[in-house]
């Protein structure tokens, strides 16, 4: 985009059915942005949201010139979504935010004068404390934290958010990084730059319910210790290793004892068990295998993340 385009501050806000809470969120967000006295816009990405979120994009953009919005053509998930904002801002600095209010407004004057004063490129939020939420999902967000520091060269750290205001350097590195296969938080850590991690007390949703069903949180650590390690190939690797050398110890076992005492080997239920055994460890072995190779397959596939149905930015990409 041209200089005189340029933006200080552009924040991403994905949005899927949030028409409950985007009036509530553009008031606020608004008010502390033109309290900030800075130039600013506001990057809405309606990933196919079935509700009217959609059309309320359309009415906030007609009556204030900072709005802007992509509509995608179905629903493509937040990962695309926050992708297709970082092609399409023009900011100095640009930060992502949730439309349901759960990541504070108030922290934005904070940030940047941490990010333009203090030297930082990057100034990241994290939750101190899980409040509402359920005690099982916090345990295992807190096991992912852990495992996925332990195996992987990404540094992100428990609590973290996607809330957080980049420079733009960090920006044109994250839109370089174009994998199909995006697991944010761990992009963001990966790439490095100076980060400032600013704690806050957790927000529930100010409207709404959560996309985020516990089965789809598992899908999403999966996938992120998929595409930032290898560890979970080195296991299966092992494994392979293990399970043959006690196979051929059982095989030693069973033909000295033949030679030596003559007793045919007892019953076949130790043997379904053995042979169930080691074949439960082959499919899960090749389980892992089949995870990277799928992702290998969608990768050199080369699909768009994203694909805009309609837009009232100037020079947005339709397809990326």
């Amino acid at each position: 985009m041209g200089e005189q385009n340029t933006k200080e501050i552009s924040l991403i806000i994905p949005c899927y059915n949030e028409q409950e809470s985007l009036p509530a969120f553009f008031k606020e967000v608004t008010a502390v942005l033109e309290k900030m006295s800075c130039t600013y816009e506001l990057l809405f990405i309606d990933d196919g949201s079935s509700d009217r979120t959609l059309s309320i994009l359309r009415e906030m953009a007609a009556k204030d010139k900072h709005v802007r919005y992509l509509s995608f053509s179905r629903n493509f998930g937040k990962e695309g979504a926050m992708y297709a904002g970082f092609c399409n801002v023009s900011g100095r600095y640009v930060a992502v935010m949730d439309a349901d209010l759960q990541d504070p407004p108030e922290l934005l004057p904070e940030m940047y004068h941490l990010i333009r004063d203090e030297g930082y490129d990057s100034v990241a939020t994290r939750r101190v404390t899980r409040k509402g939420e359920p005690i099982i999902k916090s345990f295992f967000a807190r096991q992912f934290y852990h495992i996925i520091n332990k195996i992987s060269d990404a540094n992100i750290v428990d609590g973290a958010r996607d809330f957080r205001l980049m420079k733009r350097e960090m920006v044109d590195v994250i839109v370089v990084m174009s994998e199909y296969n995006r697991f944010s938080k761990g992009i963001f850590g990966w790439i490095g730059f100076k980060t400032y991690w600013l704690p806050f007390e957790n927000r529930e949703r100010i409207a709404g319910e959560t996309k985020w069903s516990f089965w789809k949180l598992f899908k999403y650590a999966v996938e992120g210790i998929i595409n930032f390690s290898h560890v979970p190939l080195s296991i299966a690797s092992w494994f392979g290793m293990f399970m043959t050398m006690v196979s051929f110890i059982a095989i030693i076992f069973v033909v000295v004892r033949k030679l030596l005492f003559g007793d045919p080997v007892a019953g076949w239920a130790s043997m379904v068990c053995i042979i169930t055994l080691i074949g439960g460890v082959q499919l899960f072995c090749m389980g892992i295998m089949g995870q990277y190779i799928s992702k290998t397959y969608t990768e050199v596939k080369k699909r768009p993340h994203y694909i805009v149905a309609e837009s009232n930015l100037e020079h947005d990409e339709k397809v990326r």
